[in-house]
């Protein structure tokens, strides 16, 4: 860190002389196509409304031009109406009936935005330049910051300097101020966010000099933001997702559990560690092959994209046999063409390479071996990069693809892209590494959903299909404690499959309590990926009996969830609201607002991961909103109630909500074989919330835009209550390209205080099964394609 910090100052110092600026004067003001231009004696500002929530601002500077594009934004702003209201003293602008308007006050100058009235953020002294290029904000003194991308620094990173420079973090536990994945955005409890629409390095300073001043610093490039506002978060993350892009729909195999490490060395090794799967009936969808798949040794072969064959002999039929057995393979890849490596020559040929100051392949030593990198921002060197993935694709049909290292971890300052310095693409090249991916699958494979493991991008990324990991954390109980809030952080800034190598990345600290909480809490992480370094095995068929069990068991619960799980990733997909959510999404408490363990999966169930060594008992608050229930046993719970709970090996505590609805599915040995022809239905009934809804959407798991083309079924459920019953009805309502099947539902009903005297299901009596223990009763009912099915329960 201090490193970086000695490189900013030296390097700027020697290009910038300038002091702060005196008082900025307005001169002028004009209206041009969906735009509001101010001019000022330092220079003009732009306003640009992008929606009912969302204003873009930029500001450029007196002498230059505004260069440049942005590397997040991909929402067209075209055809809006704007309204211009001007008095004496000041300008107020925004869409017709719009929320969010910036208001421009004459004399003294200042930029403000409000939001229904109300005045949300305004510029302290907006542009300055002095070492670096800044904005700064006002702040109220009582509001709660997050963002800034992935670190482990607590949930309110409200006081902290934080470098915007992709890092990886080798062995991180407890804190963390800079990770693979930063972004210059910052989200306030006030429930707006400002996103700094500019590329290069820099800082993000959440007032850490206690001035109630937020500061955009950067090295260079435009001074370019957003502002979106929201009456509630799930708004706010909609219209953010709205301007930077939805995450498509990931293939349903992706929400299985992935046999992962570091690394396999062989096809033997690799075929005997899924068969062993395979052999103890322990669920898994996903292989994946890091490094050697390449080179038989971690060093030196980086770049050569070619499977070694005298290791792996018969690769194509290899992943073949996997495809029968339920498995998909996922092959690392990575930036870096080292010098010994196969593809060295014919990239130097092609002119791939970023280039040193008289355009040379600019070559340097990193832990790999001596190497050049890719440049993704040259078209021809896209091209090139694309058609190994595409061959390798459809030569051997890989199913899904690992970036790694793509911070970049090794990336010179002096090295030169073709638009631009290392500093200046530094941050996005994870992200536009993804966007190459993603457009080479949409060109080359269109039917087919993509899958993309990186641990390094940018705002954004989540519109190429991103899925971001936490990078190696160390395997300790220190490690595992920060996991939730760098989930829910990225979540709520659009990244909502980040999740961590579960069990742990960095060394051999082997304990098999903490590698047990750690697969339980992924139960309800985004994707299930057990992934460690080969000295303590992260595969639950390589542990003792005991632990096998344990984890087999959470596995189980995982692939349980997959309709509800599904939908969470549907829900994502149309409104970007991430699959795990900060506790204060859901409940307006203040309270909650720094909470960073307890999180909800979904709208309705709240998660307490267990993660202190030897815990036995745990004490939980559960919101005042609503009557819970808890997952496992049935037992009801009073909201706004604290108690202490007894905790059990085999599961952590999983509350739900009382009147919700939770899809599951049986057990089976990957999700080639998963169907919602059988589904199981959860209801949590609650005499003092007597009306509920919920739904799950189903399509085939795998056709690219599904949704869009209307090849999917939604199935909605709802319940009331009356004149001693409860009423239940189901609903299958099919898109317009999809053959719903008929599905044999078996639905458990929880919360009666005794046993119900009978029930019908479309006047037909049904058979009831009574769990006192439980206090739940169970019956199966049949739900056709494209109809309703109407169940009636007398108390």
């Amino acid at each position: 860190m201090k490193r970086f910090l000695s490189y900013i100052v030296l390097l700027f110092c020697v290009f910038f002389a300038f002091g702060q600026h005196p008082e900025r004067n307005y001169i002028e003001h004009r209206e041009l196509s969906n735009a509001l231009e101010v001019r000022t004696n330092h220079g003009i500002y732009l306003f640009k409304p992008f929606g009912q929530n969302i204003i873009e601002t930029a500001f450029i500077p007196q002498g230059e031009t505004l260069e440049g594009r942005s590397h997040a934004v991909v929402l067209n702003p075209s055809g809006l109406r704007t309204v211009k209201n001007e008095i004496t003293a000041s300008i107020t602008y925004g869409l017709a009936g719009a929320g969010l308007k910036v208001k421009i006050q004459k004399k003294p100058f200042k930029i403000s935005y409000e939001y229904k009235g109300e005045e949300m953020i305004s510029e302290k002294r907006g542009f300055v330049q002095d070492s670096l290029r800044k904005l700064e904000f006002n702040l109220d003194a009582t509001e709660v910051l997050y963002g800034g991308g992935a670190r482990a620094l607590g949930m309110n990173r409200r006081g902290n300097r934080l470098p915007l420079y992709n890092r990886a973090h080798y062995g991180y536990e407890e804190r963390s101020e800079l990770l693979n994945y930063t972004m210059p955005l910052v989200l306030s409890s006030k429930k707006y966010l400002v996103h700094f629409d500019n590329a290069p390095i820099g800082f993000l300073d959440l007032d850490s000099q206690q001035n109630n001043t937020l500061t955009y610093e950067t090295i260079s490039g435009r001074m370019v933001y957003q502002v979106i506002a929201g009456s509630n978060w799930y708004q706010l993350i909609d219209d953010y997702t709205e301007l930077t892009g939805k995450q498509p729909m990931i293939p349903r195999w992706a929400l299985g559990n992935f046999s992962s490490r570091f690394g396999y060395h062989s096809e033997a090794e690799t075929r005997a560690t899924v068969d062993k799967f395979i052999e103890d009936s322990i669920p898994v969808d996903a292989v994946v092959l890091d490094l050697f798949w390449f080179g038989k040794d971690i060093k030196g072969h980086m770049g050569g994209f070619e499977f070694v064959k005298d290791s792996f002999p018969t690769p194509a039929k290899m992943i073949a046999d996997f495809k029968q057995k339920g498995v998909k393979t996922v092959l690392i890849s990575e930036p870096f063409i080292l010098s010994t490596s196969k593809k060295w020559d014919e990239a130097v040929e092609k002119k791939v390479l970023g280039l040193d100051s008289i355009g040379n392949p600019y070559r340097f030593d990193f832990y790999f071996g001596n190497s050049g990198i890719v440049d993704i921002y040259k078209p021809a060197a896209r091209e090139w990069f694309w058609n190994i993935y595409k061959d390798l694709t459809e030569t051997y049909k890989v199913d899904g693809w690992w970036g790694d290292l793509g911070e970049p971890e090794a990336h010179p300052s002096e090295l030169l892209h073709e638009t631009g310095t290392a500093d200046e693409v530094h941050n996005t090249y994870g992200h536009d590494w993804a966007r190459m991916i993603y457009n080479g699958y949409i060109q080359d494979f269109p039917k087919q959903r993509p899958f993309i493991l990186m641990r390094a991008g940018y705002s954004g990324s989540q519109h190429y299909g991103m899925i971001p990991w936490s990078g190696d954390v160390n395997r300790s109980w220190g490690g595992f404690q920060p996991q939730p809030e760098i989930a829910l952080q990225m979540g709520m800034q659009g990244l909502g499959f980040m999740h961590s190598d579960l069990g742990g990345f960095a060394g051999d600290y082997k304990d098999d309590e903490l590698y047990i909480r750690w697969l339980q809490y992924g139960v309800f992480q985004p994707i299930y990926r057990p992934h460690a370094q080969e000295s303590v095995p992260s595969e639950p068929v390589f542990k003792s009996e005991k632990t096998k069990a344990l984890a087999k068991k959470a596995i189980e619960l995982r692939y349980q969830m997959l309709p509800y799980n599904y939908t969470l990733a549907f829900e994502n997909h149309m409104a970007g609201v991430p699959l795990m959510r900060p506790m204060f999404f859901e409940e307006e408490d203040s309270s909650f607002l720094e909470k960073d363990r307890a999180f909800f999966w979904g709208k309705d169930l709240l998660i307490f991961p267990v993660m202190e060594k030897g815990q036995t008992a745990m004490e939980i608050t559960l919101p005042k909103s609503t009557n819970w229930f808890d997952f496992f046993t049935g037992e009801q719970f009073e909201g706004n109630s604290t108690f202490t709970v007894k905790l059990e090996e085999d599961r952590i505590p999983v509350f739900v909500r009382a009147d919700r609805f939770i899809p599951m599915a049986p057990i089976v040995q990957s999700t080639d074989l998963y169907s919602t022809e059988k589904l199981i239905l959860h209801y949590y009934c609650d005499v003092d919330n007597p009306k509920a809804k919920g739904y799950l959407y189903d399509d085939d798991g795998k056709t690219s835009k599904a949704y869009e083309k209307g090849q999917f079924e939604m199935v909605e459920f709802t319940s009331s209550q009356g004149d001693g019953y409860i009423y239940l009805d189901m609903e299958s309502k099919p898109g317009k390209a999809y053959n719903a099947p008929n599905r044999e539902i078996e639905m458990v009903v929880f919360g009666f205080d005794k046993e119900p005297r009978r029930a019908r299901a479309n006047n037909r009596k049904l058979d009831l099964k009574w769990n006192q223990a439980e206090k739940s009763v169970t019956f199966t009912v049949t739900l056709e394609a494209q109809s309703k099915t109407y169940i009636e329960i007398k108390k």
